[in-house]
């Protein structure tokens, strides 16, 4: 079924590239006809640019879209072909500006690994820096479309970044095979029920930390709220520090061996990644949404009118409870940011 399905896919874009080849040069051959009644070389002249034009476009298409070509990955350090994957890794590989030696000319592994230390730091401090912005989104703007494709786009923008750092030439289907292997790693690309409980641990564990039970408001309807929020953040920066981490990985490989760890390695250090944002997120978010609700409370409170001349006992009691409450309410916010 699937060669099938291949097969008359193939003779379909085969049969439709035919027929746009016939209709674009029936086009231009008769605007060059149109041409040459105004002057005798015109047409031949707007015939052979618009075929320079096509075949630049076709050529430079081509080098866009082509996979470079690199040497196959060894099975290990003591393969055969390990020292010349090392040796296109150092020419292809972007020399670091803290690195001991840059621009030494016999590149060896020592160099190699060096250099990769380097990148990983950088990479991994683009990829926190992202994964905090993420969190704000997770939680703000959980379930909507522009929370939706915000984190996305910053999820890609790491895959990027990572990809920057570590390709001295740039190629558009080898970022794409990057992001195509980064997403077959993710949690639910391939729905495996066993997997689920690895990855839900490290957001349960941050969510409901030390931290985070210290700064939610106890017994206080709101509690759900917060943590929803809370949840909602945490989820999206597991996933943007688990797609950095196996993008790294992914970069950083030098043997099939390193392959088989990827998801391992990669969710322990997201899982540690992910503490440590949370960590510095919680507080800012809860002192946030504490000083809002308040500000809300005290905006609705607003709303009650003062008693009037000759109103009943139950009228003079409700405004007097506003008029108190208010003022409890402001004192608390002044003393926060004293506190601040």
């Amino acid at each position: 079924m699937k060669r099938k399905a291949v097969l008359f896919l193939a003779s379909s874009l085969g049969a439709l590239l035919l027929i746009i080849a016939v209709f674009t040069v029936n086009q231009l051959v008769a605007f060059g006809s149109l041409l040459s009644v105004l002057h005798p070389y015109a047409g031949h002249a707007f015939l052979f640019l618009s075929g320079v034009l096509i075949l630049f476009a076709l050529v430079s298409g081509w080098r866009f879209f082509s996979t470079p070509s690199h040497p196959p990955l060894p099975l290990n350090e003591s393969a055969r072909n390990f020292q010349a994957y090392v040796t296109y890794l150092c020419r292809t590989l972007p020399a670091h500006p803290l690195h001991s030696e840059p621009l030494r000319n016999d590149k060896d592994l020592r160099w190699l690994r060096a250099n990769l230390k380097l990148l990983e730091v950088d990479a991994l401090n683009k990829t926190k820096q992202i994964a905090t912005k993420n969190f704000f989104v997770g939680a703000f703007a959980q379930n909507t479309s522009y929370g939706t494709t915000t984190s996305l786009r910053n999820i890609l923008k790491t895959v990027w970044n990572i990809y920057k750092m570590h390709h001295r030439n740039h190629n558009a289907m080898e970022f794409f095979l990057l992001v195509q292997s980064v997403y077959r790693c993710l949690p639910l690309s391939d729905f495996k029920r066993e997997d689920i409980p690895a990855h839900i641990k490290p957001i349960i564990q941050s969510s409901f930390s030390n931290t985070l039970s210290s700064l939610l408001p106890g017994g206080n309807l709101l509690t759900p709220f917060f943590m929803n929020l809370f949840l909602a953040g945490a989820t999206n920066t597991y996933l943007t520090c688990l797609a950095g981490m196996i993008a790294i990985r992914h970069c950083q490989m030098v043997s099939e061996e390193d392959r088989r760890e990827i998801v391992q390695q990669s969710m322990f250090e997201a899982s540690f990644m992910l503490k440590e944002i949370v960590r510095e997120c919680n507080p800012v978010l809860s002192v946030t949404i504490s000083n809002a609700v308040k500000k809300a409370g005290i905006e609705s409170l607003d709303t009650v009118q003062p008693p009037a001349v000759g109103s009943n006992i139950a009228q003079d009691i409700v405004s007097h409870l506003a008029s108190s409450l208010k003022s409890i309410i402001r004192e608390n916010i002044s003393v926060e940011k004293n506190d601040e």
